[in-house]
């Protein structure tokens, strides 16, 4: 996860763009996804290929269904805030 977001940030930085992860809230969402699928499948018993390979399935498809439909995360508003609306 720190890999991903971390090179993408850098990138961003370099391009002078805001960087996608303050963006869309899928991307780092994403990135913990596959991260977590590698530390599962290492626990159990998977290799380490598999797992990491599965990962980065999940999080590369996770985040190019985002943006090809959309999808967001719910942004939190104060109470006062969703009154209003």
């Amino acid at each position: 996860m720190l890999a991903d977001i971390g090179g993408g940030m850098t990138r961003d930085v370099l391009l002078a763009e805001i960087p996608q992860v303050l963006r869309s809230n899928l991307y780092a969402v994403a990135a913990l996804a596959g991260a977590s699928i590698v530390v599962i499948g290492d626990q159990i018993g998977f290799s380490h290929g598999a797992s990491a390979l599965a990962g980065a399935a999940l999080c590369l498809g996770l985040r190019s269904m985002a943006m090809r439909h959309g999808w967001r995360l719910p942004i939190a508003t104060s109470p006062r805030e969703g009154a209003r609306q």
